[in-house]
């Protein structure tokens, strides 16, 4: 059966669509793994932060009953005693300054991949304290400025808030001359009483997820390298929410990029998976993302809503793995960029 070849999929551009990608710690530690952080800080776990971070110190130190291996445990555990206690603000301290000098390598990550795959009718929100999704954006604006909104949803080392004008920026400088200064985001809280409504700004980056998964914003969603861990209950509760229910959401898509078996995955996003209406990938270039980057929903709506067989039969156009250079993934998406310019000139014309 023949169907659109790639140079289709490239200039096929709809209007229509959303696609909400959902970031975990697993996203960062894939990219870091595949391009190391430029001064080679590893990404940690929860399970093996302690070490990285280089808490080993104040846990020797604390009183044995609040010990434990995993650090929100650990964090929480202290929170509960004391949070203004002489530990806490060390260790608030410490991540703090062991994530906000980390720098993406000048080589093409997955972030980079990731921010251009997208489109301004996306939505990219995470869970991640570290830079490289705030970096990557920076960076590939220089090529395009149709890239996805972001969602900053336990703050972020790069991410300050200004109270006074309502709107976000970079940590440490001002909106304007006379005030509106970006306060650093808070990073760290509780896993007993996350209270995601307390807090100003990660209220605002809930609302706007919370939209945007909703039924009439989004077809598409993916999940990478995110757990929905059991200490995470109120998040994976707000996703749920948002998500309405798998048996409201019977014609969208749900994909998970993880390397956890598929069996161990799809029991841990049941709710979200409408019967057999899910993707399952162990890296980031074998999702939906890589294979028609730019073009997901145009993908989605020709093979799960085809108006002609040529659709239901349409090739993908999946990106290379081995750019050395930002120039040349620039070089490679500037076919869909142009194509997407003369799809809006068009449906202005059409006005």
């Amino acid at each position: 059966m023949t169907g659109l070849k790639r140079e289709d999929r490239i200039n096929t551009v709809y209007g229509g669509g959303g696609h909400v990608v959902i970031l975990g710690a697993g996203a960062s530690i894939a990219s870091t793994l595949r391009n190391p952080e430029l001064s080679g800080k590893k990404l940690p776990s929860m399970d093996n932060f302690i070490e990285l971070v280089g808490l080993e110190d104040i846990l020797e130190s604390i009183d044995d009953r609040f010990k434990a291996k995993n650090f929100e445990t650990l964090y929480s555990n202290l929170h509960r005693d004391d949070p203004n206690s002489t530990a806490i603000k060390e260790i608030e301290r410490r991540v703090i300054s062991y994530f906000k000098d980390m720098r993406l390598p000048e080589e093409p990550t997955i972030y980079d991949l990731l921010v251009l795959s997208l489109r301004p009718r996306d939505l990219i929100a995470t869970f991640n304290w570290d830079p490289f999704l705030y970096q990557a954006f920076c960076r590939n604006s220089k090529f395009t400025k149709d890239l996805p909104l972001m969602s900053f949803l336990h703050g972020n080392v790069s991410i300050g808030y200004s109270y006074e004008d309502k709107r976000c920026g970079l940590a440490g400088m001002y909106m304007r001359r006379d005030g509106g200064f970006f306060e650093p985001t808070k990073l760290l809280y509780p896993v007993h009483e996350k209270n995601y409504n307390q807090d100003e700004f990660i209220s605002t980056e809930w609302d706007r997820l919370k939209f945007w998964l909703g039924e009439k914003s989004t077809k598409l969603v993916t999940v990478f390298g995110y757990g929905a861990p059991e200490s995470d209950v109120e998040a994976v509760r707000l996703l749920d929410e948002a998500y309405g229910g798998k048996d409201a959401r019977n014609m969208e898509q749900f994909e998970v990029i993880d390397v956890q078996d598929e069996d161990v995955v799809v029991n841990r996003w049941d709710k979200f998976i409408h019967s057999h209406h899910y993707d399952y990938a162990t890296s980031y270039f074998e999702s939906s993302l890589a294979r028609n980057p730019r073009r997901t929903s145009e993908n989605y709506f020709q093979h799960v809503l085809p108006t002609t067989i040529a659709e239901a039969f349409s090739e993908s156009n999946p990106i290379p793995s081995d750019f050395s250079t930002m120039k040349e993934l620039w070089e490679w998406h500037r076919p869909l960029i142009e194509a997407e310019e003369k799809w809006k000139e068009k449906q202005l014309m059409n006005k």
